[in-house]
């Protein structure tokens, strides 16, 4: 299973992506939000994992550029430190199916992941 992960802060996306790779995935990794949706463009993920608030295109941006331009349903989790219901609700409102609050919980995530996987299956 191929995974892309959209981060800006270098810690995070690195420790996320080792972790997801010891978990057996394959992993590629962006930090600016423009060069991941090239990339999304470019390949075949089964799942896209993405910050908010990036440089170049944000994770919202990104997930309506996959569902309303490229006409996918490949699973899209959001990433952010931000606390507000309305922008948790609004990433729902445009296709992400799933919204987690940093910091994040490896363990949880996984199970999240593998849930969204196994409902594409």
């Amino acid at each position: 299973m191929r995974i892309i992960v959209a981060e800006d802060n270098d810690i995070l996306r690195k420790s996320l992506s080792f972790f997801l790779e010891s978990k057996g995935f394959n992993v590629d990794q962006f930090s600016d939000g423009k060069e991941a949706l090239e990339a999304i463009e470019k390949e075949n993920y089964d799942l896209i994992l993405t910050d908010i608030n990036m440089p170049g295109i944000s994770g919202m941006e990104i997930t309506q550029h996959v569902r309303e331009n490229l006409k996918s349903d490949i699973p899209v989790i959001i990433l952010t430190s931000s606390g507000v219901e309305q922008t948790e609700l609004d990433s729902f409102d445009i296709g992400a199916n799933e919204f987690i609050a940093k910091p994040v919980s490896p363990a949880v995530l996984l199970v999240r992941i593998n849930k969204l996987l196994k409902t594409r299956i």
